[in-house]
């Protein structure tokens, strides 16, 4: 079965999701601030953020604190339940493959996120790994998000 892939462009509610990309993009800003990835994230449901998350692989030296993993486990445990259903997860970076398991997992309804990762990405592995009834958009306030973390890469070459 397909993905169901919407471009950014193509949606109706724009102001909605940049207001809470927006909302990721101060997560990322945190982990930048820590050294980390920058990277953010968060859960939304009914108009409400219930989870945020931002990387913490360095500081806590654990290869799976990636910003969904934070916000999954905030958001679950602020309903008090494994799934996110009529939640939507706003990110920065295209998901990884891990980050999309745990996606599948929690039920998320709908996964929002700002910039493609080509390199580790989870569509750059030809599989299906989200959950059939999450549906995807991708390009909400790309630039912004693609800039943070090529900055942040760039900076790490230098040096």
């Amino acid at each position: 079965m397909p993905m169901k892939y919407v471009n950014f462009e193509e949606t109706g509610d724009v102001v909605s999701d940049e207001i809470y990309m927006k909302e990721a993009l101060k997560e990322a800003e945190k982990a930048l601030e820590q050294g980390e990835v920058p990277i953010g994230a968060v859960i939304v449901s009914n108009g409400r953020i219930i989870g945020r998350g931002h990387n913490l692989t360095e500081r806590l030296n654990d290869v799976t604190a990636h910003a969904e993993m934070q916000a999954f486990t905030a958001a679950a445990n602020y309903i008090g339940g494994k799934y996110l259903h009529n939640c939507t997860l706003y990110v920065t970076m295209e998901p990884c493959v891990m980050c999309a398991g745990a996606a599948y997992w929690t039920q998320i309804t709908r996964i929002v996120f700002g910039a493609r990762d080509d390199k580790r990405g989870f569509s750059t592995m030809g599989e299906r790994v989200l959950h059939p009834k999450t549906t995807l958009m991708s390009g909400v306030m790309e630039a912004e998000c693609s800039r943070l973390v090529t900055s942040f890469f760039r900076n790490k070459r230098i040096k």
